[in-house]
This record gives C-alpha cells, structure tokens and sequence, in this order.
C-alpha cells in the first residue's frame, strides 16, 4: 500500500495551483485513491514556489504528469515499488520531503533530514537483467556532471556511485529491479543528494550543496537538470560508452580500495572499471579479482 500521506500530484488544466470560486488556490492531493483539495492562499502560494523550494510537480514543465511530490513516507523506493507494480510508466518520480526509514545499500539507513532532496525514479528499460547496472553509472556519471557544471565544484564518483566532493560524501544511490519472464519489469533508482541539509551533524564525512556553496541552493533547478541530464545519457549511447565517460569523473581508480560486501571483503589496488561496471582490483599478492558489488572504502 502507498503511504498515506499527502502526495502532490499533476493538475490537469494547468499542472499549477488554480483558483476556485472563493479566490483562493489549491492544488491537487492525492491520498491512496482519494483526491482532496488543499486550500493556500495566494500569498501562500507565492511564498511555496518561490521561497520554500518545494518541487511540486507544475515546477517541472513537461514531466508534470510524472512527478509525484510527498511530504513524508517511510521511503521513496518503498512508494516507487507500489507504484511500478501498479503500472506507473517509464520515469515516474516519487520526490519526498523527509524519509523516515530512508534508506542505502545493504540495508543501512540514509538519514534524511528537511532540506535534502530526496527521490526514486522508476524505470522500464527494454533489456536484460544483466544490463542493468549502466542504469547506476549513467545516473552516477550524470550527477557528477551536473554538480561540476551547475556549481563548479569538483564532485567525483566513488565506485560504484556515490559522489564526493573533496573526499566528503554528497550523494548516495541506490536500485533495485523488478524481472519478468527473463526481462526487466522495471528499474527503481533512488537518490539522496545532500542540498541544504546539515549531514555534517551527523556524518562528519558528509557535506552538502549548501555547506559547499554558502548559500541555500535551488533543489528544483537541480533536480531539472539532473532529470533531462540523466534522460541524455541513457539514451546517448551503449553501455560501454556510458563506462567510459564514467572513468573520467571517478576518484577510485588508482586508489587503494577496500570493497566490503555482505558476506566478503577485498582489499588492493583499483586498476579499472571493465564494461559490466565491475572493479577490478589487483591484491596485495599480485592477483586480480573483479568485484560486482559492495561498499567501497578509499585508503
């Protein structure tokens, strides 16, 4: 079941807030299957699109319909799931102010505090399981790439898709996959991007936009670029090219690595990245080995 709070949904005349007969505006909300109408004045209205840097959805021209903007669930993947199997299309995003059970790869917790920009994105690619993983690094490479062209800082990917900016974590990323008959139902990315929250406070290794920046920084103009960005890169080429833009942006290659899985760990020399995304790692007796997955500790 969807949560059940609010969700901000796509207005059919106008995809904005519109008046009703008493002069104010209201938006559509969505609750499980029941539309309700939430009142804001005008003033209020304002004050929401241009001072509070909400990502309704009417902010996103063109992918309105798409875009699904809630105050609080437990977890974006966790509504974006509900949604796949309930036959949302290609490139719905579920965007959530705050997260209570947010969370990371191998089950840790992302916290998720107000000022984050928190998201999944559900997928429907025409491939097979085993080609899923370029999914990662085009939305990994992506992001990087925004990040350095938007604020100029020199954000790089940690394999296999966080991203950092001077060694201090500003995003982390994570998907799962849903498989039918030997094809992919659908992918769920979902993404914590540190924007004008403190991680800081809680994760000395951790930085965010704002921190970076000095400023409060525009979550929906981020979110923008990264979505037409991300539609680019997917669509730009096979998977092999999307690896070779990735090594130019990435930070782990060349370093000393530790890769902690769920059962394992390998320690050693990050030599390459090959066409399935994997790391491949010489160890300390000179032997190689290509890991497909784990954290990845930088020495």
């Amino acid at each position: 079941m969807l949560d059940s709070c609010p969700i901000f949904s796509y207005s059919p005349d106008s995809g904005k807030p519109h008046p009703d007969d008493t002069g104010n505006a209201f938006a559509v909300v969505k609750t499980n299957n029941t539309l309700m109408n939430e009142k804001m004045s005008p003033s209020s209205e304002s004050d929401i699109r241009i001072k509070t840097d909400i990502p309704f959805p009417w902010e996103f021209p063109g992918r309105e319909s798409g875009i699904h903007y809630f105050r609080e669930v437990s977890s974006t993947m966790d509504v974006a799931r509900d949604m796949a199997a309930s036959g949302c299309p290609d490139f719905t995003v579920v965007i959530a102010e705050f997260q209570s059970m947010g969370r990371g790869r191998l089950q840790r917790i992302w916290h998720s505090e107000t000022g984050g920009l928190y998201f999944t994105i559900v997928l429907r690619p025409d491939m097979e399981p085993a080609l899923a993983f370029r999914i990662n690094f085009a939305a990994s490479l992506s992001l990087a790439k925004v990040l350095q062209k938007m604020f100029g800082v020199d954000a790089k990917v940690k394999w296999p898709n966080d991203i950092l900016v001077n060694d201090r974590k500003l995003s982390g990323m994570l998907s799962e996959m849903g498989v039918e008959s030997g094809r992919l139902s659908y992918v769920n990315l979902g993404i914590g991007i540190n924007v004008n929250n403190a991680p800081e406070n809680r994760e000395p290794n951790a930085v965010s936009l704002k921190k970076l920046m000095g400023t409060v920084v525009d979550r929906r103009r981020l979110l923008s670029s990264f979505l037409d960005e991300f539609q680019a890169v997917l669509s730009g080429g096979p998977p092999a090219d999307i690896i070779s833009q990735w090594k130019q942006y990435t930070m782990t290659i060349g370093r000393h690595v530790k890769i902690i899985t769920i059962n394992d760990s390998h320690e050693g020399l990050a030599l390459d990245v090959n066409d399935t995304g994997a790391l491949i790692i010489e160890q300390e007796d000179g032997t190689r080995i290509e890991v497909i997955y784990g954290d990845c500790f930088h020495g």
